[in-house]
């Protein structure tokens, strides 16, 4: 009788918490709308110049309380408007959220670089200069944006927050001379599919669902022992069908934007203005020994060649077993809330009003 009244009792509390997590999710559907740019100019014109059907990112938009604006650009996975799930109450304090969901039909560099910089001039129309916020791969994103198309157009940002950065296809895969120490379940995924040919779609197909698995069990990795709450169990949810519903062809073409990538080179600053860049304490156990941007990040004196108004912090767990590892903004988010919380109310300080 005990054993069947505790199942009972377990069968409710899965039913009261996916109802939980169901009304969670409605709420954030709520406040999180579609969202078109009033510019859409550049998008636009590549579009008719390449005469195909590009694939777009779907941007999103959250009202906030203030006039400083922040644009999400996510890692791999989740998508950007689940990622900062944690965090969403810090961005808004400040002002709009804009969040750019990756196409899981494929991946256009220059159609997201277009978008980007559409959604910038739109903001800076209103007198507004967003804080851009990249994570993981996003970072990556962020800072070909920042070399390759804020000078040309002239547009302006107020700050960046990189998140466990990932600026170059070496910070994931190691030259064959350097594969030493053993070899990660994602770089070895990602050799595979970096390697595949486009005129193999069954292989790539297969390399993609082999890295398919890999991400859903990094995020397994992540939930195991884990009280998880309502919140986490929406999450988990819309991580585990974006997973699924992401095409052979969305992964690869998004995993092949990581050769466009370039090495970061502190010989010219990248950005001048505020710059909060965010390393995990086990870093390693996902990028490569030989990163060059852990490198670069942990040698001060070159951090700030590349970022003039920035900082590099590692953010630590309390509890020695639960160490933080790359980006987990959403299971150790009492780690990095704080130190985000703090970098944002500087913005209203006065040595950051004049910043560039």
């Amino acid at each position: 009788m005990r054993n069947s009244t505790a199942l009972k009792n377990r069968g409710q509390t899965a039913f009261i918490t996916q109802v939980a997590g169901t009304a969670s999710a409605m709420l954030r559907g709520i406040a999180i709308r579609s969202y078109s740019p009033p510019v859409r100019q550049r998008e636009r014109e590549l579009i008719i110049v390449s005469g195909a059907d590009l694939p777009k990112a779907r941007i999103y938009r959250e009202p906030g309380a203030g006039n400083q604006p922040t644009i999400v650009i996510g890692g791999f996975v989740p998508d950007a408007t689940e990622v900062v799930e944690f965090q969403r109450a810090i961005l808004r304090e400040s002002g709009g959220v804009y969040y750019l969901n990756y196409p899981r039909e494929g991946f256009h560099l220059p159609l997201f670089q277009a978008q980007l910089a559409d959604l910038v001039e739109s903001l800076n129309l209103q007198g507004e200069r967003p804080v851009l916020m990249g994570i993981s791969f996003g970072a990556g994103l962020v800072a070909g944006f920042l070399r390759d198309i804020l000078p040309r157009e002239g547009l302006a940002i107020r700050g960046l927050l990189l998140i466990s950065p990932v600026f170059c296809v070496e910070d994931l895969v190691r030259p064959a001379e350097q594969r030493s120490g053993g070899v990660r379940m994602l770089e070895s995924n990602l050799r595979r599919i970096l390697t595949a040919r486009p005129d193999t779609p069954h292989e790539v197909e297969r390399q993609i669902e082999r890295a398919r698995r890999c991400f859903q069990g990094l995020f397994g990795l992540g939930s195991e022992q884990r009280t998880l709450t309502s919140r986490h169990l929406a999450i988990r949810n819309k991580i585990m069908a974006v997973i699924d519903r992401t095409s052979a062809k969305g992964g690869y073409e998004r995993t092949m934007a990581i050769k466009e990538f370039q090495s970061p080179t502190p010989d010219t600053p990248l950005f001048n203005g505020p710059v909060l860049t965010l390393l995990a304490e086990t870093e390693e156990n996902l990028m490569v020994p030989t990163s060059p941007t852990l490198a670069l990040c942990r040698e001060p004196l070159q951090f700030h060649k590349l970022f003039p108004g920035g900082r590099c912090l590692t953010v630590t767990s309390r509890h020695p077993h639960d160490p933080v590892p790359h980006a987990s903004l959403i299971f150790h988010h009492q780690a990095y809330n704080p130190v985000i919380a703090a970098w944002y109310r500087r913005f209203s300080a006065p040595t950051l009003l004049t910043a560039s």
